[in-house]
């Protein structure tokens, strides 16, 4: 499930912004960075109101008196009419969310990526979030400040959480309360044993937020099925695309990057060929040993799609090269030619393939599979030049002095590396590149 925020008071800013700076033409021409560019746009016009409503919160001062007024106003009333169902506010609602999954359901398909369903914040039920604010009030959790209502997390533990608002001074449902009553729409829906929340460490509290409410619910069972999977930011990426930074900016960078270096390296390795599918499997691999692999999944990168376009080292392209040398071998080895086959040294890093995905699914961490096949490369990369090595002192064809079923069982060894390959590319979501010789 790819849950969207398509509700809301950030919505409702995006609906001001359309109404100043909206364009139905640039809309038609790439209606993503139309929305992109104006989204920017209004919140660059919103950033004085913010900060004077945050100097009046810090001052002790009632907020409201500058939040009834200016964009605070213009979004917030298209916000609640957005919750009452106003045919306009919807209509526009629609025409964004629509987009929204179009392009994303294109893009992820580009990495052979397919969501059973596209959810959001806008599919949640009023009676889970009136379920949510019953049990909420009925256990003295639910109170009223200020004509908001919040909950006070600093009162019933723990205190570092907190105070928050679940519904606002305009009756509008906060990203919070459509959250936690989110979790019993897709209980009552899919009575799921487990749900991870595959989210950015941004997002670190309001996940124990959402739990922490469920547990006040007095909802210890469901609490006990979800787990937040957190991972790091990418940084970096304005310096490589400029203000925008869409999913299909940063695939079209790596390809780019990618048909760089292949046209630049045909004569040097021959084993991949320079097509714009080669380009674009090695810049999607350019991505995941990016994202998945080069830290622990936690921890921020800094994203630059050229550093990682070698062929050298740790890097998506030498695992590539590495995957075609290997079926090129094979391919060699299968017919009558009987050249010189190395001793083998990866026989035990293949055996530890089991434990290390066992590992990588406990801890949801993809960066143990991507640092197996790396070491694994290497091993494997030793033993080629090894074999070429011999050939080549064998004069480049003739017979090895191997007895027959010695090389077909060096070969068998290889074919057993190359389905270690291909499964733990397959979990990363890496397509394997074929030799081209």
């Amino acid at each position: 499930m790819n849950y969207l925020g398509d509700w809301g008071k950030e919505i409702g800013l995006l609906g001001v912004g359309w109404s100043k700076f909206g364009s139905e033409k640039a809309f038609e021409d790439d209606s993503m960075v139309h929305l992109h560019d104006v989204y920017e746009e209004i919140s660059e016009l919103f950033i004085p109101e913010k900060e004077a409503s945050r100097r009046a919160r810090d001052d002790g001062r009632d907020t409201a008196e500058v939040e009834k007024q200016g964009i605070f106003a213009e979004r917030d009333g298209l916000s609640k009419r957005m919750e009452d169902g106003e045919p306009e506010e919807i209509r526009f609602w629609k025409r964004v969310r629509d987009s929204t999954i179009n392009y994303y359901k294109h893009e992820y398909e580009r990495l052979s990526v397919k969501f059973d369903e596209f959810s959001g914040e806008s599919q949640v039920t009023p009676e889970s979030i009136a379920e949510v604010e019953s049990v909420l009030k009925e256990r003295g959790i639910y109170e009223e400040s200020d004509g908001s209502w919040i909950i006070d997390y600093s009162k019933h533990g723990p205190k570092s959480l907190g105070v928050s608002v679940l519904r606002g001074r305009t009756r509008s449902t906060s990203y919070l309360l459509r959250d936690i009553a989110a979790i019993l729409d897709r209980n009552k829906k899919y009575a799921f044993d487990r749900m991870i929340y595959v989210v950015g460490a941004d997002q670190d509290v309001h996940s124990q937020k959402v739990f922490q409410a469920l547990r006040y619910m007095g909802r210890e069972d469901l609490v006990a099925k979800l787990e937040h999977v957190s991972f790091g930011k990418a940084q970096g990426l304005s310096q490589q695309l400029g203000e925008v930074h869409l999913l299909g900016d940063i695939l079209d960078r790596s390809i780019a990057n990618a048909r760089e270096v292949l046209e630049s390296n045909q004569t040097e390795h021959p084993e991949i060929d320079g097509t714009d599918g080669s380009a674009k499997v090695l810049g999607y691999t350019i991505l995941v040993a990016q994202f998945c692999g080069l830290s622990k999944r936690a921890s921020s990168l800094t994203f630059n799609s050229k550093t990682l376009v070698s062929f050298d080292g740790e890097t998506g392209p030498n695992l590539q090269l590495c995957y075609a040398r290997l079926c090129a071998k094979i391919k060699e080895s299968d017919s009558d030619d009987t050249t010189t086959l190395g001793p083998r040294s990866f026989g035990l890093p293949m055996a530890q393939y089991p434990d290390v995905t066992d590992a990588a699914y406990k801890s949801h961490e993809p960066s143990m599979i991507l640092a197996y096949l790396f070491r694994l490369s290497e091993e494997v990369s030793n033993c080629l030049e090894d074999d070429d090595e011999k050939q080549k002192e064998n004069g480049g064809g003739e017979s090895s002095e191997e007895p027959p079923e010695a090389v077909l069982a060096q070969t068998g060894l290889y074919k057993l590396a190359r389905q270690v390959f291909d499964n733990g590319m397959a979990i990363l979501g890496i397509a394997p590149m074929v030799s081209s010789t």
